[in-house]
């Protein structure tokens, strides 16, 4: 009995590794096409004006919080203590208010930035699908999970799809 599970573990051994072996796969080096996408770098530029544009703003405004916190200061001295912690209560909110605008705006930039990525994400996914279809691979997996990478790269293969050199 133990000969015949020792026998069928040997087989099913044998057989795993010819499966294994009849499958292709190749790999892609999914950033370098992403990287020369048109549509990646106009995204990647809008991203980089919004984000200027959303930090200018912002600063605008902390420029202006901090020259009210400063006049504040400097009439302290001669304001009541009831009109201190008002301004005090004031200055605090400002901050609050800064801080979750500021939130907001990176939120919005992450939101916006994946709402543009989708549709690269799925143009490059069927550019993927097609040239596998076309070279007979069964997989195509990332480079960046290979420890050692020695079969077929189906970048170039993929940026061609794309109409990219």
């Amino acid at each position: 009995m133990k000969k015949l599970s020792v026998l069928f573990a040997a087989v099913m051994m044998f057989v795993a590794v010819g499966v294994a072996k009849a499958q292709k796969i190749a790999s892609l080096d999914v950033a370098s096409v992403l990287s020369v996408m048109p549509e990646k770098i106009k995204l990647d530029q809008q991203m980089k004006t919004l984000s200027d544009t959303k930090k200018a703003e912002l600063e605008k405004k902390r420029t202006a919080a901090q020259q009210t916190f400063e006049k504040y200061q400097k009439e302290a001295s001669t304001q009541t203590q009831q009109v201190n912690e008002q301004r005090s209560a004031e200055m605090e909110k400002l901050q609050s208010n800064l801080q979750q605008e500021a939130m907001a705006g990176e939120k919005d930039i992450r939101d916006k930035y994946d709402a543009g990525l989708a549709p690269i994400e799925a143009k490059i996914k069927d550019a993927i699908s097609k040239v596998a279809k076309a070279k007979g691979y069964d997989f195509i997996v990332d480079d960046t999970v290979f420890v050692y990478k020695g079969g077929p790269d189906a970048t170039q293969d993929v940026k061609t799809q794309l109409g990219i050199k």
